[in-house]
């Protein structure tokens, strides 16, 4: 039976969030880097949530496939949903080691999807040595219910027993040019900031796999060619931004200094050697913010509302929200809208509070933006009547 169910949710006020002390601190101007805004206000109040899938547990990547949702589940699932709510499970998915954060991660599709239909897809992997792996992209083909013609494009090569900071995101620029993430794997005072090595980083590749030949450590010796920028610490949210014509990241901070990131050409962002955020515990393990030749990022929160999906409205069913960010919290369990001028934050919403934990936001093909829930399903945001 097709889900008809129009959910509302109340909004909270105008909430004023606790700013972690730091010397450089915060500041609610808009300069570039060193960027934060400590006012939420409440936002949202002319639209609602439609149920368009539920039965869903931690629906980790989202795309749409000729009106079908295609959904890639953390415990190694793909399902392939019709507009009735009927679930398919697809077959001959990659093998997938399900380790703490890890599982079926992201997915996104060929932007030339009708004449080379491939999905991308991003899972974690064991590697040879049993109980330790990483972050691994594949592409493959959707004939009925089965994938066929998988193949990795690239796997992390430094494999760990750890079980989170996988990343990981993946998506295509104008020109065809396939990014995504890998975490640090918990290794950070190794992976981060060493081009020889893989985890903390955003890489670039032809979407065959091929590595590019401007990519900016192709010609050094030992280093990680498809690397495009590096000291990131776990990036679960990216985007092209079309307008800006770049690649925005945001990335987990440990216990404050959510980022927003702009991953730019061989470009170093710093972690762990600057940072807005502290250890768990409240101890301190670094001293600085910033540090000549490490990049200041777009915008920090503080405290972390533990980013996860990253939609850009474009072009879209909702002109009255053109050019805004939305970005799903995990800890706080809304919907963050973010008001741009070109590359700066003016305004923060907080919109559909107490949903749950958001895992992903898309504006599909269709000019819809759609959220996924964990352990609720897929809601499409729509203008109230």
């Amino acid at each position: 039976m097709k889900i008809t169910s129009i959910l509302s949710f109340a909004l909270l006020g105008v909430l004023t969030l606790g700013i972690v002390a730091c010397n450089d601190a915060v500041s609610d101007s808009n300069t570039a880097g060193k960027q934060t805004i400590s006012e939420i206000s409440a936002g949202g109040e002319n639209y609602e949530l439609e149920l368009v899938v539920d039965g869903l547990d931690i629906p980790w990547g989202l795309e749409l496939i000729d009106g079908k949702y295609l959904v890639s589940e953390k415990n190694g699932k793909l399902l392939l949903i019709d507009q009735d709510n009927n679930h398919k499970e697809i077959q001959g998915i990659p093998e997938i080691w399900q380790q703490g954060q890890g599982g079926f991660l992201d997915l996104t599709l060929d932007p030339n999807y009708a004449e080379e239909p491939w999905i991308y897809m991003t899972y974690s992997s064991e590697g040879p040595e049993a109980g330790k792996g990483t972050t691994t992209v594949a592409r493959a083909q959707l004939k009925g219910d089965q994938l066929e013609n998988l193949n990795v494009l690239y796997r992390g090569q430094e494999d760990s027993d750890k079980g989170f900071h996988f990343g990981s995101r993946v998506v295509f620029d104008d020109e065809g040019y396939l990014y995504f993430s890998i975490g640090d794997r918990g290794n950070r005072d190794e992976n981060p900031q060493s081009i020889y090595r893989d985890g903390g980083k955003i890489y670039r590749i032809h979407k065959d796999g091929r590595i590019p030949e401007d990519n900016p450590f192709v010609e050094v010796d030992g280093a990680r060619s498809a690397i495009w920028s590096y000291g990131h610490r776990n990036p679960q949210g990216m985007i092209y931004h079309p307008d800006l014509d770049a690649i925005w990241v945001h990335e987990h901070g440990p216990q404050g200094g959510d980022e927003i990131n702009q991953s730019e050409k061989g470009k170093n962002f710093g972690w762990p050697i600057i940072s807005y955020g502290i250890n768990y515990d409240g101890s301190s393990f670094t001293d600085i913010t910033e540090k000549e030749g490490m990049e200041q990022p777009l915008y920090f929160w503080l405290p972390s509302i533990a980013p996860s999906g990253m939609a850009y409205v474009h072009e879209s069913n909702y002109p009255e929200l053109e050019g805004s960010l939305f970005a799903g919290s995990l800890k706080f369990q809304y919907l963050e809208r973010l008001v741009l001028d070109g590359n700066k934050i003016m305004k923060r919403e907080r919109w559909f509070s107490d949903i749950g934990r958001v895992r992903e936001v898309i504006q599909a093909p269709d000019g819809n933006i759609y959220l996924s829930v964990e352990s609720k399903g897929v809601f499409k945001i729509v203008p109230k009547a």
